[in-house]
């Protein structure tokens, strides 16, 4: 079970910092992502990280301003939003992956129930 806290309302130009705790199954064993999805589109990739956290991948919109990290003797994974735009308004969900899956939507099989996150302009 994954499970998101830390969305909220941010004004533009805040920071917000999400996490997801992970339950029944060590974290270490897999690729970890965050998605999001806005109202009337489709899900997509915003970061992602390697089950041993050795590297980090990033979608275009938000690489530079979003750090995705992972700690897995907690099981937690987070990630760090500075510099937030209006248009980064979503749900964002964190989802598990076997390793070495990728970074596609489609290889994540577990799923949280995702976390508001909005920010006003």
């Amino acid at each position: 079970q994954l499970v998101e806290s830390g969305g909220g309302l941010v004004q533009t130009g805040g920071s917000l910092r999400l996490s997801c705790e992970a339950s029944g199954r060590p974290l270490r064993n897999y690729d970890m992502a965050w998605f999001r999805q806005a109202p009337g589109k489709e899900r997509e990739f915003v970061g992602g990280i390697s089950w041993n956290g050795g590297s980090t991948y990033y979608a275009d919109s938000v690489k530079g301003r979003f750090t995705v990290s992972r700690d897995n003797r907690r099981n937690m994974m987070y990630v760090q939003m500075n510099s937030l735009k209006p248009e980064d308004t979503a749900v964002y969900y964190c989802a598990a992956a076997m390793k070495d899956s990728g970074w596609h939507l489609n290889a994540y099989g577990y799923w949280g129930q995702g976390t508001q996150v909005t920010v006003a302009s």
